[in-house]
Protein backbone atom coordinates (compact mmCIF):
# COMPACT_ATOMS: atom_id res chain seq x y z
CA UNK A 1 0.00 0.00 0.00
CA UNK A 2 1.59 3.26 -1.18
CA UNK A 3 0.96 6.90 -0.38
CA UNK A 4 -1.01 8.61 -3.14
CA UNK A 5 -1.43 11.94 -1.35
CA UNK A 6 -0.39 13.24 2.07
CA UNK A 7 -3.38 14.96 3.70
CA UNK A 8 -1.58 15.84 6.95
CA UNK A 9 0.88 14.25 9.39
CA UNK A 10 -1.72 11.69 10.47
CA UNK A 11 -3.69 11.03 7.28
CA UNK A 12 -2.81 9.85 3.75
CA UNK A 13 -4.78 8.83 0.71
CA UNK A 14 -3.99 5.44 -0.81
CA UNK A 15 -5.66 2.56 -2.68
CA UNK A 16 -6.71 -0.90 -1.57
CA UNK A 17 -5.93 -4.15 -3.39
CA UNK A 18 -8.92 -3.60 -5.69
CA UNK A 19 -7.74 -0.14 -6.67
CA UNK A 20 -10.41 1.72 -4.67
CA UNK A 21 -9.46 4.99 -3.00
CA UNK A 22 -9.07 4.77 0.76
CA UNK A 23 -8.02 7.10 3.56
CA UNK A 24 -5.49 5.72 6.02
CA UNK A 25 -5.12 7.24 9.49
CA UNK A 26 -2.44 6.85 12.12
CA UNK A 27 -0.27 8.97 14.40
CA UNK A 28 2.61 10.36 12.32
CA UNK A 29 1.60 8.25 9.31
CA UNK A 30 2.06 11.12 6.83
CA UNK A 31 5.06 12.76 8.51
CA UNK A 32 7.85 13.39 5.93
CA UNK A 33 6.07 11.11 3.46
CA UNK A 34 5.63 11.85 -0.23
CA UNK A 35 3.56 10.23 -3.04
CA UNK A 36 4.89 6.80 -3.92
CA UNK A 37 6.31 6.04 -0.47
CA UNK A 38 5.15 2.89 1.24
CA UNK A 39 2.59 3.27 4.03
CA UNK A 40 4.03 2.20 7.38
CA UNK A 41 1.63 -0.62 8.33
CA UNK A 42 2.74 -0.48 11.98
CA UNK A 43 1.35 3.04 12.29
CA UNK A 44 -2.03 2.32 10.67
CA UNK A 45 -4.89 2.83 13.15
CA UNK A 46 -7.85 3.01 10.79
CA UNK A 47 -8.65 2.58 7.11
CA UNK A 48 -11.73 4.36 5.77
CA UNK A 49 -13.67 3.01 2.77
CA UNK A 50 -16.41 5.18 1.27
CA UNK A 51 -18.90 4.44 -1.48
CA UNK A 52 -19.07 7.72 -3.36
CA UNK A 53 -16.58 10.43 -4.41
CA UNK A 54 -18.70 12.94 -2.46
CA UNK A 55 -18.34 10.95 0.78
CA UNK A 56 -14.62 10.55 0.11
CA UNK A 57 -14.23 14.30 -0.39
CA UNK A 58 -16.29 15.13 2.72
CA UNK A 59 -14.39 12.68 4.91
CA UNK A 60 -11.02 13.87 3.65
CA UNK A 61 -11.95 17.48 4.41
CA UNK A 62 -13.26 16.73 7.91
CA UNK A 63 -10.47 14.34 8.90
CA UNK A 64 -7.85 16.81 7.68
CA UNK A 65 -9.04 19.49 10.11
CA UNK A 66 -9.98 17.26 13.06
CA UNK A 67 -7.35 16.84 15.82
CA UNK A 68 -5.79 13.38 16.04
CA UNK A 69 -7.19 12.77 19.54
CA UNK A 70 -10.72 13.45 18.27
CA UNK A 71 -10.27 11.01 15.38
CA UNK A 72 -8.99 8.35 17.77
CA UNK A 73 -12.01 8.93 19.99
CA UNK A 74 -14.40 8.74 17.03
CA UNK A 75 -12.85 5.46 15.82
CA UNK A 76 -13.35 3.91 19.26
CA UNK A 77 -16.90 5.29 19.54
CA UNK A 78 -17.91 3.85 16.15
CA UNK A 79 -16.34 0.49 17.03
CA UNK A 80 -18.16 0.45 20.37
CA UNK A 81 -21.47 1.40 18.71
CA UNK A 82 -21.05 -1.34 16.12
CA UNK A 83 -20.50 -3.99 18.79
CA UNK A 84 -23.25 -2.65 21.04
CA UNK A 85 -25.88 -2.46 18.28
CA UNK A 86 -24.71 -5.67 16.57
CA UNK A 87 -24.88 -3.99 13.17
CA UNK A 88 -22.57 -2.72 10.47
CA UNK A 89 -22.00 1.03 10.49
CA UNK A 90 -20.72 2.79 7.39
CA UNK A 91 -17.71 5.06 7.50
CA UNK A 92 -20.20 7.80 6.63
CA UNK A 93 -21.00 7.87 10.35
CA UNK A 94 -17.40 8.87 10.97
CA UNK A 95 -17.93 12.00 8.85
CA UNK A 96 -20.80 13.30 10.96
CA UNK A 97 -19.32 12.26 14.32
CA UNK A 98 -15.84 13.65 13.64
CA UNK A 99 -17.31 16.95 12.53
CA UNK A 100 -19.69 17.17 15.48
CA UNK A 101 -17.26 16.10 18.20
CA UNK A 102 -14.48 18.38 16.92
CA UNK A 103 -16.73 21.41 17.29
CA UNK A 104 -18.28 20.13 20.55
CA UNK A 105 -14.84 19.88 22.18
CA UNK A 106 -13.88 23.31 20.83
CA UNK A 107 -17.14 24.87 22.09
CA UNK A 108 -16.72 23.22 25.49
CA UNK A 109 -13.22 24.67 25.87
CA UNK A 110 -14.67 28.08 25.08
CA UNK A 111 -17.51 27.66 27.58
CA UNK A 112 -20.16 27.46 24.83
CA UNK A 113 -21.91 24.15 25.53
CA UNK A 114 -25.26 23.65 23.80
CA UNK A 115 -28.48 22.48 25.44
CA UNK A 116 -30.19 19.45 23.91
CA UNK A 117 -33.95 20.13 23.85
CA UNK A 118 -34.69 16.47 23.03
CA UNK A 119 -32.62 14.94 25.84
CA UNK A 120 -35.55 13.52 27.82
CA UNK A 121 -37.12 12.03 24.68
CA UNK A 122 -33.82 10.45 23.68
CA UNK A 123 -33.46 8.85 27.11
CA UNK A 124 -37.00 7.51 26.94
CA UNK A 125 -37.39 6.51 23.29
CA UNK A 126 -33.84 5.39 22.47
CA UNK A 127 -32.22 4.13 25.71
CA UNK A 128 -29.73 1.91 23.85
CA UNK A 129 -28.41 4.67 21.59
CA UNK A 130 -28.44 7.09 24.51
CA UNK A 131 -26.28 4.73 26.54
CA UNK A 132 -23.83 4.64 23.61
CA UNK A 133 -23.80 8.42 23.80
CA UNK A 134 -22.96 8.32 27.52
CA UNK A 135 -20.11 5.84 26.98
CA UNK A 136 -18.90 8.10 24.15
CA UNK A 137 -18.44 10.95 26.64
CA UNK A 138 -16.04 8.76 28.62
CA UNK A 139 -14.15 7.85 25.43
CA UNK A 140 -13.88 11.52 24.43
CA UNK A 141 -12.57 12.40 27.89
CA UNK A 142 -9.97 9.63 27.65
CA UNK A 143 -8.51 11.04 24.43
CA UNK A 144 -9.08 14.80 24.79
CA UNK A 145 -9.17 15.33 28.55
CA UNK A 146 -12.54 17.09 28.21
CA UNK A 147 -15.69 15.79 29.92
CA UNK A 148 -18.55 17.03 27.76
CA UNK A 149 -22.00 17.64 29.33
CA UNK A 150 -24.77 15.05 29.25
CA UNK A 151 -26.52 16.98 26.47
CA UNK A 152 -23.74 15.84 24.14
CA UNK A 153 -24.58 12.20 24.90
CA UNK A 154 -27.97 12.96 23.35
CA UNK A 155 -26.45 14.62 20.29
CA UNK A 156 -24.13 11.65 19.73
CA UNK A 157 -27.06 9.25 20.18
CA UNK A 158 -28.89 11.14 17.42
CA UNK A 159 -26.09 10.32 14.97
CA UNK A 160 -26.46 6.60 15.70
CA UNK A 161 -30.26 6.79 15.52
CA UNK A 162 -30.03 8.51 12.15
CA UNK A 163 -27.86 5.82 10.55
CA UNK A 164 -29.69 2.84 12.07
CA UNK A 165 -33.29 4.03 11.63
CA UNK A 166 -33.00 4.60 7.85
CA UNK A 167 -34.20 8.19 8.20
CA UNK A 168 -33.12 10.59 5.48
CA UNK A 169 -31.67 13.32 7.67
CA UNK A 170 -31.03 14.40 11.23
CA UNK A 171 -33.88 16.93 10.99
CA UNK A 172 -36.22 14.10 9.98
CA UNK A 173 -35.11 12.11 13.03
CA UNK A 174 -35.83 15.15 15.23
CA UNK A 175 -39.22 15.57 13.60
CA UNK A 176 -40.00 11.91 14.24
CA UNK A 177 -39.21 12.26 17.95
CA UNK A 178 -41.29 15.41 18.21
CA UNK A 179 -44.22 13.55 16.65
CA UNK A 180 -43.86 10.73 19.20
CA UNK A 181 -43.80 13.29 22.02
CA UNK A 182 -46.96 14.95 20.66
CA UNK A 183 -48.78 11.60 20.40
CA UNK A 184 -47.84 10.61 23.96
CA UNK A 185 -49.06 13.98 25.27
CA UNK A 186 -52.26 13.67 23.25
CA UNK A 187 -52.94 10.18 24.65
CA UNK A 188 -52.40 11.34 28.24
CA UNK A 189 -54.59 14.43 27.80
CA UNK A 190 -57.37 12.88 25.73
CA UNK A 191 -57.67 9.64 27.72
CA UNK A 192 -57.06 11.43 31.03
CA UNK A 193 -54.39 8.99 32.11
CA UNK A 194 -50.82 9.18 33.34
CA UNK A 195 -48.49 6.94 31.36
CA UNK A 196 -46.36 4.53 33.37
CA UNK A 197 -43.06 5.02 31.55
CA UNK A 198 -41.53 1.98 33.24
CA UNK A 199 -44.24 -0.42 32.09
CA UNK A 200 -43.86 -2.93 29.29
CA UNK A 201 -47.08 -1.56 27.73
CA UNK A 202 -45.46 1.87 27.45
CA UNK A 203 -42.26 0.41 25.95
CA UNK A 204 -44.26 -1.52 23.36
CA UNK A 205 -46.28 1.58 22.48
CA UNK A 206 -43.15 3.69 22.01
CA UNK A 207 -41.59 0.94 19.88
CA UNK A 208 -44.72 0.89 17.76
CA UNK A 209 -44.65 4.69 17.44
CA UNK A 210 -41.04 4.59 16.24
CA UNK A 211 -41.89 2.21 13.40
CA UNK A 212 -45.13 4.08 12.79
CA UNK A 213 -43.22 7.38 12.49
CA UNK A 214 -40.61 5.82 10.22
CA UNK A 215 -43.32 4.63 7.83
CA UNK A 216 -45.07 7.99 8.04
CA UNK A 217 -41.95 9.92 7.01
CA UNK A 218 -40.84 7.43 4.37
CA UNK A 219 -40.56 9.06 0.94
CA UNK A 220 -42.47 6.20 -0.66
CA UNK A 221 -45.49 4.95 1.18
CA UNK A 222 -46.07 1.22 0.92
CA UNK A 223 -49.26 -0.22 -0.50
CA UNK A 224 -52.09 -0.12 2.00
CA UNK A 225 -53.03 -3.61 3.13
CA UNK A 226 -56.70 -4.51 3.22
CA UNK A 227 -58.17 -4.56 6.71
CA UNK A 228 -60.74 -7.08 7.86
CA UNK A 229 -63.96 -4.99 8.16
CA UNK A 230 -65.20 -7.20 10.98
CA UNK A 231 -62.01 -6.68 13.01
CA UNK A 232 -62.13 -2.93 12.38
CA UNK A 233 -65.74 -2.70 13.62
CA UNK A 234 -64.97 -4.86 16.64
CA UNK A 235 -62.04 -2.62 17.69
CA UNK A 236 -64.15 0.47 17.04
CA UNK A 237 -66.99 -0.72 19.28
CA UNK A 238 -65.00 -2.57 21.97
CA UNK A 239 -62.27 0.04 22.46
CA UNK A 240 -64.35 3.19 21.98
CA UNK A 241 -62.23 5.52 24.09
CA UNK A 242 -58.97 4.27 22.60
CA UNK A 243 -60.38 4.36 19.07
CA UNK A 244 -61.55 7.98 19.43
CA UNK A 245 -58.07 8.86 20.68
CA UNK A 246 -56.51 7.08 17.69
CA UNK A 247 -58.72 9.19 15.41
CA UNK A 248 -57.30 12.31 17.04
CA UNK A 249 -53.79 10.99 16.33
CA UNK A 250 -54.88 10.55 12.71
CA UNK A 251 -56.15 14.12 12.67
CA UNK A 252 -52.79 15.28 14.07
CA UNK A 253 -50.79 13.52 11.36
CA UNK A 254 -53.07 14.88 8.63
CA UNK A 255 -53.17 18.45 9.95
CA UNK A 256 -49.46 18.81 10.72
CA UNK A 257 -47.83 16.45 8.21
CA UNK A 258 -50.41 15.88 5.49
CA UNK A 259 -50.28 12.10 6.11
CA UNK A 260 -53.39 9.92 6.17
CA UNK A 261 -53.45 6.89 8.46
CA UNK A 262 -54.75 3.57 7.19
CA UNK A 263 -57.48 1.58 8.93
CA UNK A 264 -54.82 -0.96 9.88
CA UNK A 265 -52.77 1.72 11.63
CA UNK A 266 -55.88 2.93 13.47
CA UNK A 267 -56.46 -0.62 14.71
CA UNK A 268 -52.93 -1.00 16.05
CA UNK A 269 -52.99 2.43 17.68
CA UNK A 270 -56.34 1.66 19.32
CA UNK A 271 -55.05 -1.65 20.71
CA UNK A 272 -51.92 -0.07 22.19
CA UNK A 273 -53.81 2.90 23.62
CA UNK A 274 -56.42 0.61 25.15
CA UNK A 275 -53.67 -1.36 26.92
CA UNK A 276 -52.35 1.87 28.42
CA UNK A 277 -55.86 2.84 29.58
CA UNK A 278 -56.37 -0.61 31.14
CA UNK A 279 -53.00 -0.40 32.92
CA UNK A 280 -53.82 3.03 34.34
CA UNK A 281 -57.25 1.88 35.55
CA UNK A 282 -55.79 -1.27 37.07
CA UNK A 283 -53.11 0.67 38.96
CA UNK A 284 -55.76 3.09 40.25
CA UNK A 285 -57.91 0.21 41.54
CA UNK A 286 -54.89 -1.32 43.29
CA UNK A 287 -54.22 1.99 45.03
CA UNK A 288 -57.70 2.08 46.55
Amino acid sequence: MNVEKVINNNLVRSRDLKGHEILVMGSGLGFKKKPGDEVDSLKVEKIYHLDTPKEQQDLELILARAPLEVLQAVNEIVAYGKNSLHTELSDGLTISLADHISFAVKRHREGLDLRNALLSELRSFYPHEYEIGKVSLQIIQKYTGELLPEDEAGFIALHFINVTSQMNSMSETNEMMQLIRKILSLVEYDCQIELNRKSIQYERFVTHLKYFSRRLFAEKQGEETKTDPGLYQMIKSSYKKAYLCALKVANLTMTEYGKKLSDEELIYLSIHINRLIDLFNQNNRNDL
